[in-house]
């Protein structure tokens, strides 16, 4: 039997690698569940540097429809091969139905369904796999994956609602950022040496642009553009790192507007991710487990993972919510009403509606507040440039009508 590397977070949320025996992916992934392991890259030794596949992967949206046709063929009474074959037939991106047709092979040679998608966890993650699991254990599988479609699809709504944020006033910035640069590489310099054969006096804002512009075409500006784009990029390594990943998205989370939207998300994506696994019979420490893993933040990761040691110690769920800061009062006393009720499900889908409406809300006043912001930045800068190369015309034309 071949020798595995795996790396994956153990239960308290550490981080554990080693080297194991075991016949193929799927058994080794049995093994480390056994072990309270929950794998998160396995590879077979000797093969580590297999040249990569790209132009894919499987979306969001096509894992959701693929979930939802899935469950109508389940609740129709279809055999498991069967819908499964039926759908990777008809499956366009052929990643996703190379992984269909490996996961219908595993569940004819007699694994779970469960155990056959834990061997593809780039498609299906633990939350999918869980999540399929209980549907497995309660014969309720059909209902899981109706609630699993569900939520992919909202969770694919709140990530659109982020880009959507972020997107426009990076993207105006960018493009003002190249505007900018190309008036000072290319276009002032053609001004600069006629004003210099004028014998023009150039007033102080020419003088700036025209200093800003042989900076930009000089050694020094090819470097300070060298550097910004090296520090882009040490950034996104850092941010890679567990210290790194901490310090910025705490940074994110402080910061005035973009913060407070940011939470909201963070709170929209915990309650409406553990609602779920709660009503699809996910027990709730593996739930917060899970919920943790795909929280999307650091600081709402180690917050969760302070929620579900405490809640193994015995004390209340909401006790370490309120502790951690990080949720609103709100959020904690209805989980409080939902933890006394024993709606704690239905509790939190609540929670993640209200939420949700309440991104979509802040992101629409965000955009229609960052609009008209933008354009008269845009206007400024790229109006200051032209103005300034035409003052010392303006300038000249003086002198020229009073001479005559």
């Amino acid at each position: 039997m071949p020798d595995y590397k795996y790396q994956g977070t153990s239960r308290s949320g550490s981080s554990v690698s080693g080297v194991m025996t075991a016949a193929n992916k799927t058994e080794l992934a049995g093994i480390l569940k056994r072990q309270q392991i929950t794998a998160t890259k396995m590879t077979e030794k000797g093969k580590e540097f297999n040249i990569p596949t790209f132009g894919g992967g499987v979306s969001s949206k096509e894992l959701a429809i693929f979930t939802r046709q899935f469950s109508v063929m389940i609740d129709a009474g279809l055999p498991l091969v069967q819908c499964l074959e039926i759908l990777a037939s008809q499956q366009e991106n052929k990643i996703f139905q190379k992984v269909l047709t490996g996961t219908r092979a595993q569940v004819e040679g007699g694994a779970t369904l469960s155990t056959a998608m834990r061997s593809s966890p780039k498609v299906f993650d633990s939350l999918y796999v869980n999540m399929v699991e209980a549907g497995e254990t309660g014969g309720i599988l059909d209902t899981i994956l109706q609630r699993l479609s569900a939520y992919i699809e909202k969770n694919v709504k709140l990530q659109r609602a982020v880009k959507s944020a972020l997107v426009y006033p990076v993207g105006v910035v960018t493009v003002a950022g190249g505007v900018i640069t190309l008036l000072l590489w290319k276009v002032v310099p053609i001004f600069a040496t006629l004003f210099a054969g004028l014998g023009v006096d150039l007033p102080l804002p020419t003088r700036i642009v025209i200093a800003m512009s042989h900076f930009i075409g000089s050694i020094f500006g090819f470097m300070v553009l060298v550097a910004i784009v090296g520090g882009i990029f040490g950034l996104k390594i850092w941010y890679g790192t567990p210290q790194g990943r901490m310090v910025l998205d705490t940074i994110l989370l402080k910061l005035p507007v973009l913060g407070i939207l940011m939470r909201k998300i963070a709170v929209a994506r915990f309650t409406r991710t553990l609602g779920t696994l709660i009503a699809s019979g996910v027990p709730i420490l593996e739930g917060l487990d899970i919920t943790a893993r795909t929280a999307g933040n650091a600081v709402v990761e180690r917050a969760l993972l302070k929620v579900r040691k405490s809640l193994e110690e015995g004390k209340s769920l909401t006790e370490p919510l309120k502790e951690s800061e990080v949720f609103p009062g709100m959020v904690t006393q209805m989980i409080a009403v939902g933890e006394q009720t024993g709606a704690m499900d239905a509790m939190l889908q609540k929670i993640a509606d209200f939420y949700e409406e309440e991104v979509d809300s802040a992101v629409k006043d965000l955009l229609t507040a960052l609009e008209p912001i933008m354009i008269v930045f845009l206007g400024l800068v790229v109006g200051g440039v032209v103005v300034s190369m035409y003052l010392p015309l303006f300038s000249l034309i003086g002198k020229l009508s009073n001479s005559h």
